[in-house]
């Protein structure tokens, strides 16, 4: 019997492998994965390929092991996810484990989401087409709430809020948790789309009332365009809830918001579109991504810099260049800190706004009020300041926007002192404001900022970065050591972009690479080199210099051309400032005997420090503007 029994079983398995075989029908996919079923394993795979990257969150306690990102290579067709995760199902089924393709992404990138246990990792990554694949984690909202009039710059109507206008022709996406639309604040201004991708909240027991649900997300749509507490109140809000109940999700369901939104404006276009993402999450390279590709499509990403007293550069999307990213300050204006929680700061925060007791909608009733505190609450009031620049210049790019955000921002009214010390150099002293209605300023003006890079390592001759933004062009690159132990800086040109590279001298602590980065001006800048080494360097006879040179005869050139040197003396080096309706697109120092640790450009003010011995030193700055077509040329 027992024989019996193994023969029979030995017969179904034959029968059903010459089906198979006799069946002129299936398909490639079919056939791929008959294959592998059926593969040896005692052989080797037929074809070696390197494996792909592996990436988790550099968090421990937002990492969600067992759910993964699989992204795939630039090129790569949808038919080409689909069978990708089929070809994995089929080999991790072969070696008895079962995976679930959980979502697949087509719009910002391909790939898709696969939840399976972390011994398939290993067949994962040799898969072809595969780029990388991220481990998924969590993204929580930023809530720790004072005055509209803060960011009124007309002060002639005390406790009346008069904005510009009321940023009606912009529509707003919020990727939040769900928002309660009955309330009065919000009625009629916010519309919940049928997106949701949300994890299951911790704990046993959860309460999913509505309050609890809503809280967030309601009360910053308030601060975006509610009747008494918003900064646009004409602006459209589109609800997409990517944070459960409890103010958390995950990086995969961001993307498939982020990927919802990408759908939407494909067959609905909204033009000026801005994107608010009051949450932070880990590094993610793949979230970064995505909002990168979603600020090339023309849309405005803004989002919170975090709550965790850090550096904002370690969190995403805060740490993406091309998303907007916003600290907290309170109501005098300083670092938004609550006990053990407090504002994240440095190079990747763009500007501060306010986030400590901020008055919204609340979510326990209609007619309710309530104060939270944050970067989501500060973020939210950038979303509504973008909504009415947006709405005077419809056209403006992404980094034209953070220009202007920039301009009319109320400058060095942050105490140094309350950074951390590693973060003051490169840590923005402005808090936005609305444009002051007598601004004249238009898409078309001359506006410049300084992109600081990373401190590069601490042995000689190591280089650091400084790129700007698409949109921006680089007119300028000066370097900063603390020590004054530098090499020099240069600009280089890679994949068509300009980059600002300073390198590391000998004994030095690191240093950081300073671009000036413009919009607004239609010039075209290029580099020259000089014939030989010790040869000047000299621009066609139809272009201007932009980047000085450190050559004496070469001040006193432009001294008449573009005005500067000297200045104000510092107590440890000299700065100078460029005259009303000039700017600065860049700044040198030169040593009369004095070490100068580097040159920057602080607003409009070119600033040079200097160590050791006082001998003197003198700092350049170069001064522009466009050229008024009834003003003879002065440069």
């Amino acid at each position: 019997m027992k024989s019996f029994v193994t023969v029979c079983c030995l017969s179904i398995l034959l029968g059903l492998v010459a089906v198979v075989e006799s069946d002129e029908d299936y398909t490639e996919d079919e056939e791929m994965i008959l294959s592998l079923i059926l593969q040896d394993d005692t052989q080797p795979e037929a074809e070696s390929r390197p494996s792909a990257q592996f990436y988790r969150c550099t968090k421990d306690a937002w990492r969600m092991p067992g759910q993964y990102i699989v992204v795939m290579r630039n090129g790569t067709h949808v038919n080409q996810v689909e069978r990708t995760a089929r070809r994995l199902r089929a080999k991790a089924a072969k070696r008895g484990y079962l995976i679930e393709i959980l979502q697949t992404y087509s719009g910002a990138f391909y790939g898709f989401l696969v939840k399976m246990s972390s011994d398939v990792l290993h067949m994962a990554v040799k898969l072809p087409h595969v780029e990388y694949i991220e481990e998924d984690s969590s993204v929580f909202a930023q809530s720790i709430p004072w005055n509209l009039q803060r960011i009124l710059q007309n002060k002639h109507e005390p406790g009346k809020y008069s904005p510009p206008n009321d940023g009606a022709k912009v529509g707003v996406y919020l990727l939040d948790t769900s928002v309660q639309v009955t309330h009065r604040e919000i009625e009629d201004r916010v519309m919940v789309t049928d997106f949701s991708s949300v994890p299951e909240e911790d704990g046993v027991r959860v309460h999913r009332q509505a309050s609890l649900c809503d809280s967030h997300g309601t009360h910053i749509a308030g601060v975006v365009s509610g009747r008494d507490s918003g900064v646009a109140r004409g602006a459209s809000v589109n609800s997409v809830r990517v944070l459960n109940c409890q103010g958390k999700g995950t990086v995969s369901g961001a993307l498939a918001g982020l990927e919802y939104i990408q759908s939407s404006l494909m067959s609905q276009p909204i033009r000026p579109v801005v994107l608010l993402l009051p949450f932070v999450g880990g590094f993610s390279r793949t979230l970064n991504a995505a909002c990168r590709k979603m600020v090339e499509s023309g849309a405005v990403l803004i989002a919170a810099a975090g709550n965790y007293n850090d550096d904002a550069c370690l969190y995403s999307p805060a740490s993406e260049p091309e998303v907007i990213t916003v600290g907290a300050v309170n109501f005098a204006d300083q670092p938004l800190s609550t006990g053990t929680t407090g504002t994240n700061v440095g190079r990747c925060v763009d500007v501060f706004a306010p986030g400590d007791d901020i008055i919204s909608a609340s979510s326990d009733c209609s007619t309710c009020f309530t104060t939270k505190s944050g970067t989501s609450q500060a973020a939210a009031h950038v979303a509504g300041i973008a909504a009415v620049l947006l709405n005077l210049s419809p056209n403006s790019s992404s980094a034209e926007l953070l220009q202007q955000l920039r301009y009319h921002s109320v400058k060095q009214v942050i105490n140094p002192e309350s950074l951390p010390l590693n973060h003051r150099l490169t840590t923005p002293n402005m808090v936005v404001a609305l444009p002051d209605p007598k601004s004249t300023l238009t898409g078309e003006d001359l506006l410049c900022r300084s992109v600081w890079s990373e401190r590069s390592a601490a042995k000689g001759f190591a280089t650091v970065t400084a790129r700007c933004r698409q949109g921006e062009e680089m007119l300028s690159c000066s370097s900063f050591s603390q020590n004054g132990a530098r090499a020099g800086e240069r600009v280089e040109e890679r994949d068509g972009q300009k980059e600002c590279v300073a390198v590391n001298g000998n004994g030095g602590q690191g240093v950081f690479a300073a671009a000036r980065c413009c919009t607004g001006h239609k010039a075209q800048c290029q580099m020259l080199e000089s014939p030989k080494r010790g040869e000047d360097a000299e621009c066609p006879p139809d272009h201007q210099l932009t980047v000085l040179p450190l050559q004496l005869e070469t001040y006193r050139t432009l001294v008449a051309l573009y005005m500067a040197a000297a200045g104000h003396v510092l107590l440890k080096g000299v700065e100078i400032s460029c005259e009303d309706s000039w700017t600065l697109t860049g700044c040198q120092g030169l040593s009369h005997g004095s070490v100068i640790r580097g040159a920057f450009a602080l607003g409009n003010t070119c600033v040079v420090h200097t160590s050791g011995e006082d001998k003197g030193a003198a700092a350049i700055a170069t001064c522009c503007r466009h050229r008024l077509s009834h003003q003879p040329s002065d440069h």
